[in-house]
């Protein structure tokens, strides 16, 4: 590969995070650029548009596929060490992570040093899950399967389980399953955006995932089980979603058109993600890494720089975004201060007539990732030149 240092990771594993790196920096565009982005839900079939509904939707693969990988990746980076010392770091990692996204990503999201708003998202998300697989991984390797699929499948049994208040029960519940904003006093509000009980099996089958690709594995092998269980998890979603039973708590139902009816068949729960959302993000996603299983070229070459720095990468993606909608507004004479977010930008209409169009989103995504380019491959080129550093594992 031009211009990459050779590295011992699995590629395809990381050009498929790259993808999603990019794509996750399209929908925080749009979460910041877009006209009314802070007012109605992008996949809500009453307001929405085809090409804002697809522009949500295609996003979608981001969290459940990252979370898998970063199981699959803890099964990789634990190879050659003991499951004690790979418990450790999984621990310790995590705990830092929480830290990150209570403190670090809180200020960048939102510009508020008061933390009126403090957002429990998709690194919150991970932490908790890495604490938890750091005890999972101890278990005999198909009785983590079976618990994990079980956790998949079954969660949605609880949905009609319903909290209220600020008890210690009702946050715990807030914390594994139910997505919850939390208001703590006049000024400041939390919000469990990532119900953390369907995320621990999606992040725990990653990791029984990650054996596929240990040393002495064969490539075809391997192969046939991508196409497989690509096929068999979208059969899955499909056979479950026309049942509509059970496995999301929003059903399918036929619409003005043939267009829009597809639009509500999958339209499917991500707060917390239902079985439905879980099989439609990762059941393509085996079978785009059988696709990149042998692929090289440029598109490859690029995509594979995010995928090998995606922590780095989602810290400053955000706060690039986020300052270059700052920017934009004072350029154009506009109130910048919009852009510094407390409780009273998600509980009121404050933000009713700021956004942009669509094109306007699209356009800045391609900016923003063409400018995060040089950063992250200098970054990617440093980690690989200092492995040495313990402490670059941590980013």
């Amino acid at each position: 590969m031009a211009g990459i240092i050779k590295s011992s990771r699995i590629q395809s594993i990381d050009i498929l995070r790259g993808l999603v790196m990019v794509i996750m920096a399209l929908d925080h565009v749009r979460d910041y650029f877009h006209l009314g982005a802070f007012l109605y839900n992008p996949t809500d079939l009453e307001t929405t548009t085809p090409a804002l509904f697809f522009t949500r939707f295609v996003t979608h693969f981001c969290a459940p596929v990252f979370i898998f990988l970063t199981g699959t990746s803890a099964s990789l980076f634990g190879q050659h060490k003991s499951k004690k010392k790979l418990s450790i770091f999984l621990f310790t990692r995590g705990l830092w992570l929480i830290f990150v996204e209570i403190v670090i990503m809180n200020f960048l999201w939102w510009f508020d040093p008061a933390f009126g708003f403090i957002n429990l998202q998709v690194i919150w998300a991970i932490g908790l899950c890495m604490i938890f697989l750091a005890a999972l991984i101890h278990l005999p390797l198909k009785l983590l399967i079976i618990i994990s699929l079980t956790i998949v499948f079954g969660h949605n049994m609880l949905d009609g389980i319903r909290f209220e208040g600020h008890e210690l029960t009702s946050i715990l519940w807030y914390i594994f399953h139910q997505a919850e904003f939390l208001p703590l006093g006049s000024d400041h509000m939390v919000a469990f955006y990532y119900p953390v009980l369907p995320w621990i099996g999606v992040m725990a089958l990653g990791y029984c995932f990650g054996f596929l690709y240990h040393k002495g594995f064969a490539q075809e092998l391997r192969k046939k089980y991508l196409i497989g269980l690509g096929l068999i998890t979208i059969s899955l979603f499909l056979v479950i979603r026309l049942i509509n039973v059970y496995g999301d708590m929003m059903p399918w139902s036929l619409q003005k058109d043939s267009l829009y009816t597809l639009m509500s068949f999958i339209n499917v729960s991500k707060y917390p993600p239902s079985l439905l959302f879980i099989l439609i993000t990762i059941g393509p996603t085996f079978l785009v890494l059988y696709i990149l299983e042998n692929i090289n070229s440029k598109i490859t070459d690029f995509l594979l720089v995010f995928g090998r720095v995606p922590f780095f990468y989602y810290v400053l993606h955000v706060f690039f975004i986020h300052l270059a909608a700052l920017l934009t507004l004072a350029a154009m004479g506009d109130d910048w201060t919009l852009m510094v977010m407390d409780k009273e930008t998600f509980t009121t209409n404050k933000m009713a007539n700021y956004g942009y169009s669509l094109w306007v989103v699209y356009f800045v995504w391609i900016m923003i990732v063409a400018l995060l380019y040089p950063f992250s491959k200098k970054y990617m080129t440093y980690k690989l030149r200092n492995k040495e550093k313990w402490w670059l594992s941590y980013l």
